[in-house]
């Protein structure tokens, strides 16, 4: 089987795809496929190198990517791609959407607005919402112009920051707590990570950066094991997750608050999905095996 490695893109996460890209190039099993490594630079990429292809192991984040957009493409194209279908990977790279739904669920999430331009900016209803807030865009990933405000006079300089890189932001109710990250497999809940940043909070250097955050898998004690496991659960049969995605997760002094879900979790070497596979007995390779396998039984 010829196996398309699909990375790089049009987002503000190229880098971090390239990564992803060169690690999953370098550990799928040469003795069972054909790797090829596809290196997307523009939109009509997707259609002009997936010719030749039997599979495309998509190792794209952010937009045009993790959106929904190519998984599409390739569909219209009849090949058989990994990860999540159109639909779920469109609604979990939307935030709000995705605790829309999440809400209507009874999913736990942190109290949110989101505005489309700096005009938009009330800051009474912040205010009611409670400082500290975070503030980051609605649409994107790897914590790219996402930053902690405490204080009305700081907010508007965020938020101008980050509608440079979507055109809609989110403010958000920060939850102080400690967070964890729940990789899911197929619909099985993998062993938790708890990632405690080095930094204020897990930004981009502490994701990417050797050393930026420690990772450590634990297991979680009653009730609070049962509470997460519900919610992750609910997240992916809610949004239709399908193969493999990752759910964010903080552990509030009162409650648990689902954060995010990411429908094409990074697979770096510093990646926490390849982390918790470890713990759950599996290679990097045999993940690699494993999402090609269940996508090809998705996409059938």
């Amino acid at each position: 089987m010829r196996i398309g490695v699909i990375m790089g893109g049009i987002s503000s996460e190229r880098e971090v795809s390239l990564n992803t890209g060169r690690e999953i190039v370098s550990n799928l099993d040469k003795n069972k496929y054909e790797v090829v490594p596809i290196i997307i630079d523009k939109k009509e990429d997707i259609i002009e190198k997936t010719k030749d292809i039997d599979f495309a192991f998509i190792a794209l984040h952010g937009k045009f990517g993790e959106d929904g957009i190519v998984q599409a493409v390739l569909e219209t194209l009849n090949i058989p791609y990994s990860g999540c279908n159109p639909l779920a990977s469109g609604i979990c790279m939307d935030k709000s959407i995705t605790k829309s739904i999440l809400k209507t669920a009874e999913v736990n999430t942190a109290e949110w607005l989101i505005i489309n331009s700096i005009d938009e900016l009330d800051l009474r209803k912040i205010a009611e919402i409670g400082y500290p807030v975070v503030v980051k865009p609605n649409s994107g990933g790897s914590s790219v112009a996402t930053s902690i405000i405490k204080s009305e006079e700081d907010i508007k300089e965020a938020v101008t920051e980050a509608l440079k890189w979507d055109r809609e932001v989110m403010i958000e109710k920060y939850i102080k707590g400690e967070e964890i990250t729940c990789c899911v497999m197929d619909g099985e809940l993998l062993p938790v990570i708890a990632i405690k940043p080095k930094s204020h909070f897990f930004d981009y250097t502490s994701k990417y950066a050797d050393g930026g955050a420690d990772e450590i898998i634990i297991e979680l004690d009653s009730p609070i094991k049962e509470k997460v496991e519900e919610a992750v659960l609910k997240c992916w049969r809610q949004l239709k997750c399908s193969v493999y995605a990752r759910v964010d997760i903080i552990i509030g002094e009162d409650d648990i608050y689902v954060l995010e879900i990411n429908t094409l979790p990074g697979l770096t070497k510093n990646s926490l999905f390849p982390k918790s596979a470890k713990a759950y007995g599996l290679s990097f390779s045999e993940l690699l095996d494993r999402i090609v396998e269940l996508s090809i039984k998705e996409r059938s």
